[in-house]
C-alpha cells in the first residue's frame, strides 16, 4: 500500500479547515475508506497480541507516570518506514496538514500519532492536549477503527464546548474528529468493549530551547 495523498481542495480537507476555523472542532464520518480502517484496526490488534502496545502514561518527559486512575489504554508511537497500511494512514492526514496550513496559517510542521486500544470499562479523564511546558501540538486528530460500534456500548469522546455545551462523538470505524489542542477539554467515557483509535497531534515549531 502507498502513501495515499488527497487533493488539497477535496470538498472533505475544505469542510474540515472550515468547521476549525467557524467553531474550532470538526467530526467527519467515513473519512477513511472501510478496507483501509479495517486494515488499521488489524494492524493494532497484531502489535496488541504481540505485545507491543504498553499502557500509556499521563505527564510529559521526567513527570511521565502510568496512572490507570486517570487514562488506562495501551499504546504504541507510529515510526518512521513503519507498516505500508500505517504509511497510506499517513499520507492521508499529511494531506489533511497541508490544507489546514493553506487555509488557516498554523505552520504546521509535522504530525504524531500512536494507536490507542481502551480495553472494556478503561476511560480517560477529562484533559487539554496541550502540555503546559510545550505548545507544539496545535490540533488533535482522532480516528476511529471500531466495526459495527453502537451508541449503546459507550467509549464516547466528550467533548467541552464553549458556553457549557458537551457534545459526544462516537468511536464508529472510519470516522475522524479533530480539534484545537489547547482549547477544547475532552475525555474518552468508558467502553463494554475493546475500543481502537488512531490519536495524533499536528505539531508547529515549538518554543523550546531544545
Amino acid at each position: 500500500m502507498r502513501a495515499m495523498q488527497i487533493p488539497l481542495d477535496h470538498p472533505l480537507l475544505q469542510r474540515i479547515v472550515d468547521d476549525l476555523a467557524e467553531k474550532g472542532w470538526s467530526q467527519q464520518n467515513g473519512f477513511l475508506p472501510q478496507a483501509l480502517t479495517l486494515e488499521l484496526a488489524a494492524e493494532c490488534r497484531k502489535r496488541a497480541a504481540e505485545g507491543e502496545l504498553a499502557p500509556a502514561a499521563v505527564g510529559r518527559g521526567l513527570a511521565q507516570e502510568i496512572r490507570e486512575g486517570i487514562r488506562g489504554d495501551h499504546i504504541q508511537w507510529l515510526e518512521e518506514g513503519d507498516a505500508p497500511v500505517c504509511e497510506t494512514y499517513m499520507g492521508v492526514m499529511d494531506s489533511l496538514r497541508q490544507a489546514m496550513n493553506r487555509g488557516l496559517f498554523l505552520g504546521l510542521e509535522d504530525f504524531e500519532s500512536h494507536f490507542a486500544m481502551y480495553p472494556p470499562g478503561a476511560f480517560y479523564l477529562k484533559h487539554v492536549d496541550r502540555f503546559r511546558d510545550d505548545d507544539r501540538r496545535m490540533v488533535s486528530a482522532v480516528v476511529y477503527l471500531n466495526d459495527a460500534w453502537l451508541p449503546e456500548q459507550g467509549g464516547q469522546l466528550r467533548m467541552y464546548l464553549k458556553d457549557g455545551v458537551e457534545y459526544d462523538v462516537v468511536p464508529t470505524g472510519g470516522s475522524l474528529v479533530v480539534f484545537l489542542s489547547g482549547e477544547v477539554p475532552h475525555e474518552v467515557l468508558p467502553a463494554k468493549r475493546e475500543r481502537l483509535s488512531l490519536t495524533g497531534w499536528f505539531r508547529r515549531r515549538g518554543n523550546e530551547p531544545f
